[in-house]
């Protein structure tokens, strides 16, 4: 049954209370109570307002089917802006939006307080609005189709940023900015779109190097706000359930929420309530992980390496040290491989020369093909990228559709 409006606001304000009390600090929320196809819509959005594109529907409809088969439920949607915007699924019940309210709020203190997010745009979700509009008045101007497949050869490049921008020595990390700059026949349009794309993603990068402490952070708190609550016993056993059913482990792959609630509940049971608060101002995944990730909370969390071995899944090593190597090589870049843009000019014949940052880890070549046609779809002239493939240095080449590969 669907919470009342006026209880889940008094329960709103005394989880707000004790949060303040606790020491969280956080922007200004605004809560809103959405239907289940609007929650998802802005899940598969990653926000309230943003262009129309087929991943986005493509998006919506895995969320949607996933839900109907009971494997995932989105409960809220949090927008790090000033002030907060909070989504909640208005058929929870009040004790699930009262959960999902102490973990908003965590999340509004994370955004507020995490040093990878005090130059993000606070006002992105109008700056997302006032872009969507042009790319309807583009549409409309242009043609969706030639529209379209531009945001498509975007996206695919969008998030190869240089996160933290400085003095530009070559090779070039932020290809969407090296083709800004450089790609010789872009359109004005197409330069507004691949700009705001980059903005995107620059907004969104910070939530990608923290998930594990973000959600975490939310989890521990959501934990000790409600147990502050005082809940009657039936109440006391759902949100148990509820919890339970968060911080549950996930076949075959990490569950942010678990790891990033123990990493955290290790912490202060180790050092105290202020690391606790250093912490989540300082860290990111990656050193979260570097630095407090131990032996006892390996065995503990049952965490292991596992590969594929004659099509099924088998533990690959045990050791501790594995598992933490494994994880910060699975963060690093947040997952994503180094892309340097080398030439502009290649051979002098105007084509881009693009190089991997090989660490070991192949690329997939159907993605490889793919990302090049994109590319070329951009620059208009040949597109190269050096990389390793089977441990020999290779060249691939995109003429546009064609691409083809020789051995170095």
């Amino acid at each position: 049954m669907a919470c009342d409006l006026d209880r889940l606001g008094e329960a709103v304000e005394a989880v707000v209370r004790r949060a303040r009390a606790a020491g969280l600090d956080f922007f200004p929320l605004r809560f809103e109570l959405c239907p289940p196809d609007v929650l998802y819509t802005f899940g598969a959005y990653g926000m309230p307002t943003r262009f129309s594109h087929w991943s986005f529907g493509k998006a919506y409809h895995l969320l949607k089917s996933q839900a109907k088969l009971g494997l995932t439920k989105i409960y809220e949607l949090v927008i790090n802006s000033d002030p907060c915007h909070a989504f909640l699924l208005e058929s929870n019940s009040l004790l699930e939006n009262t959960l999902v309210a102490a973990h908003v709020l965590a999340h509004a203190d994370f955004f507020k307080h995490n040093w990878r997010f005090q130059s993000t745009n606070r006002r992105m979700l109008h700056s997302m609005s006032a872009f969507a509009e042009r790319v309807r008045r583009y549409e409309e101007r242009l043609g969706r189709g030639p529209v379209e497949r531009f945001l498509d050869a975007a996206l695919a490049v969008a998030e190869q940023i240089e996160p933290f921008p400085g003095p530009r020595p070559a090779p070039q990390r932020d290809l969407p900015l090296f083709l800004l700059e450089r790609a010789p026949e872009l359109a004005d349009w197409e330069r507004d779109i691949l700009a705001s794309l980059r903005e995107e993603a620059l907004y969104f990068r910070p939530q990608m190097e923290t998930k594990i402490l973000n959600e975490g952070w939310a989890t521990f708190w959501h934990v000790r706000l409600l147990r502050e609550l005082d809940l009657p016993p039936a109440q006391a056993v759902e949100f148990a359930r509820m919890h339970a059913a968060v911080i549950a482990p996930h076949p075959h792959q990490l569950n942010p929420y678990r790891l990033g609630y123990h990493l955290l509940e290790s912490i202060e049971a180790r050092y105290g309530r202020e690391r606790l608060f250093e912490v989540r101002t300082l860290e990111t995944d990656v050193s979260l992980v570097r630095n407090y990730l131990t032996p006892e909370l390996c065995q503990a969390l049952n965490l292991h390496v596992y590969a594929q071995q004659n099509g099924q899944w088998q533990v690959a090593a045990t050791d501790w040290t594995a598992v933490r190597d494994l994880l910060l090589r699975q963060l690093e870049n947040c997952g994503l491989p180094y892309i340097y843009a080398e030439d502009d000019n290649y051979q002098g014949r105007g084509e881009l020369y693009l190089r991997h940052g090989y660490d070991g880890v192949e690329l997939d070549v159907t993605h490889l093909t793919h990302a090049l046609r994109h590319v070329h779809h951009i620059w208009r002239r040949p597109v190269h990228l050096e990389t390793v493939q089977g441990g020999r240095n290779t060249v691939y080449t995109c003429h546009g559709e064609e691409v083809t590969s020789r051995v170095l």
